[in-house]
C-alpha cells in the first residue's frame, strides 16, 4: 500500500478512536435527566437522586438499541409497577408483542419528557397507561399530575389519532407510603374528567379490584402496600385481557363451540343480524346525569359488525358491549323477535372491573355485571371475576329462575307475557358469547 494511503488510513483511525468517547458520550447525554426543570414541558416533580438518575438513563439508552425490533408493540408506560412485571410482562398475553417501557420512580412529567424516544419511536399499536404514585410521594397535588397525564395523552393521539389507550386508574396504596386514599381517588376522578369523551382512551377500573374498606392496598396482594406480588400482577392482567380481547390483540382463535341440541344461537358468530336498537323517542325531555341516546325510530343491525355508534360489536365468537367514552352511557339492544313460549336462555358473559350491563327478559331487566364489585349478588362464590361466567334462564310462564355458574341469582323473576331478549350498555365492557335460546312450549 502507497505510503499517502497508510498516513489516511492511520490518520482516519486515530481520529476515529478519539471521537468515539465524545460520542458515546453525546448520546448517553441524551438520555441522561436534565439538570434543571427550567424550559421542559409539564409541571411538577422530576427525580434527580443519583440511583434514579443511574437508573433512567441506563434503561433509555439500552431501549434506544431496541427500537427496531419493538416496532407496533402494545407499550406499556410506567414505573416500578410498570417495570416490575418485565420485559414480556410476565408472559401474561400469549403471542402479543409488548414493549415494556417502566422505569422504578418515575414521575408522570418525567415519563412526558421521555415520551417521544421510549413510547413514540415504536409507532405502537397501542398504550398502557399507569401513572401518578410516585408524584403522590413527592408532593405533587393530583390536578398537577392530571394536566401531564393530558399532555401525555394528547402528544400520542398527535402521533396517531386512532390509537388505543387504555388509561388504568392508579392502583391503591397506602398513607404510610406517602400515598394516602384520597389523593389517589381524587386522580382517579381527575383521569376520568381527562379521558371523558374520547372513543379512543379506555379508561380501566384498577384501583376498586385492588383496594381495602379504607381504600388501601391489601397485603396479600401488595406486600409492600407498593407494588405488586404474583397475584397482583395477575388480576391486573385479567383485567386488560378483555380489552386486548376485543382490539383482536389476543383471543384470536376460533370457539369450537355448538349449541346443545333444541338450542339455537341469537348470534351468528359473525354479524349483529337479528338485533336491533328500538325506538325511545319517549325519554325525549327527561333530564338524567347519565348518557342516554334517542332513536327517533328502530335500527335494524342485519349484517352489520357494530351499531350505528360502535357501542356494540360482533367480535370473533361474543358480543362486545364495549366501553363508552362518557365513562357511563345507557343503551339497549334488542332482539328482533319475540319470546311469548317458555324457554331457556343460556349465555356466557365476562366484565371487565365494576362493569355493568344487563340481560333483559321480555323486557325486566336482570341485572348482569361484574357481580363481586358492582352487586347486587356480591356474596357469590361461583362468580369469576374478570373471567367467562355462566346465566342460565329458565322461563315458565311468567316466572324466570335465574342462576349464574349454578348459583341462584332470582328464584321467581316477574316477567310480561311477551317481549324481546335484549343487553343493556351501562358502565365497563361487557362480553356475551354461546348466546343460544330453546323454546320448551
Amino acid at each position: 500500500m502507497p505510503y499517502h494511503l497508510r498516513l489516511i488510513l492511520s490518520l482516519t483511525f486515530a481520529i476515529l478512536m478519539l471521537s468515539a468517547p465524545r460520542l458515546e458520550a453525546q448520546e448517553a447525554g441524551r438520555f441522561a435527566i436534565p439538570e434543571t426543570n427550567e424550559g421542559l414541558a409539564g409541571d411538577g416533580p422530576i427525580r434527580r437522586y443519583d440511583w434514579f438518575r443511574n437508573l433512567w438513563q441506563s434503561r433509555r439508552s439500552n431501549w434506544s438499541k431496541q427500537v427496531k425490533k419493538d416496532q407496533n408493540a402494545v407499550v406499556f408506560l410506567g414505573d416500578s409497577i410498570t417495570q416490575g412485571w418485565g420485559d414480556n410482562m410476565g408472559g401474561s398475553f400469549g403471542d402479543m408483542k409488548v414493549a415494556n417501557r417502566g422505569i422504578s420512580g418515575d414521575t408522570t412529567r418525567g415519563m412526558l419528557l421521555r415520551l417521544k424516544e421510549d413510547v413514540l419511536s415504536l409507532n405502537p399499536k397501542a398504550v398502557v397507561m399507569l401513572m401518578g404514585t410516585n408524584d403522590l410521594e413527592e408532593k405533587a397535588e393530583p390536578e398537577t399530575i392530571a394536566a401531564n397525564v393530558k399532555l401525555i395523552i394528547a402528544a400520542l393521539k398527535k402521533h396517531d389519532g386512532e390509537m388505543p389507550i387504555i388509561l388504568c386508574k392508579v392502583f391503591p396504596s397506602s398513607a404510610k407510603k406517602s400515598r394516602p386514599a384520597d389523593k389517589i381517588k381524587k386522580i382517579n376522578q381527575l383521569y376520568e374528567q381527562v379521558a371523558h369523551g374520547d372513543p379512543h382512551v379506555i379508561v380501566l377500573e384498577t384501583w376498586l379490584p385492588f383496594a381495602d374498606e379504607n381504600g388501601d392496598a391489601k397485603a396479600e396482594e401488595f406486600p409492600d402496600l407498593l407494588h405488586p406480588n404474583k397475584q397482583g400482577y395477575a388480576k391486573w392482567a385479567a383485567a386488560l385481557t378483555p380489552i386486548f380481547a376485543t382490539l383482536g390483540y389476543v383471543e384470536t382463535e376460533a370457539d369450537p363451540f355448538e349449541p346443545e341440541p333444541g338450542f339455537e344461537s341469537l348470534y351468528n358468530g359473525k354479524d349483529l343480524t337479528g338485533w336491533m336498537f328500538k325506538a325511545n323517542p319517549e325519554r325525549k325531555g327527561k333530564k338524567i346525569n347519565i348518557a342516554w341516546p334517542i332513536f327517533e325510530e328502530d335500527i335494524v343491525f342485519d349484517g352489520k359488525t357494530e351499531s350505528v355508534d360502535g357501542r356494540y360489536q360482533a367480535v370473533g365468537d361474543r358480543i362486545v358491549v364495549t366501553t363508552p367514552a362518557e365513562g357511563r352511557r345507557i343503551q339497549q339492544m334488542w332482539t328482533k323477535r319475540e319470546f311469548p313460549n317458555d324457554f331457556v336462555l343460556k349465555l356466557e358473559f365476562r366484565a371487565t372491573p365494576n362493569a355493568d350491563s344487563g340481560v333483559f327478559l321480555r323486557a325486566p331487566q336482570l341485572q348482569c355485571r361484574d357481580y363481586s364489585l358492582a352487586g347486587p349478588y356480591k356474596e357469590l362464590k361461583n362468580y369469576k371475576p374478570q373471567d367467562w361466567n355462566e346465566l342460565v334462564v329458565e322461563v315458565t310462564g311468567n316466572t324466570a329462575r335465574c342462576t349464574c355458574n349454578g348459583e341462584v341469582l332470582e328464584e321467581a323473576f316477574k316477567l310480561p307475557d311477551t317481549g324481546p331478549i335484549g343487553l343493556e350498555g351501562d358502565r365497563g365492557q361487557m362480553e356475551y358469547r354461546r348466546i343460544r335460546v330453546k323454546e320448551t312450549k
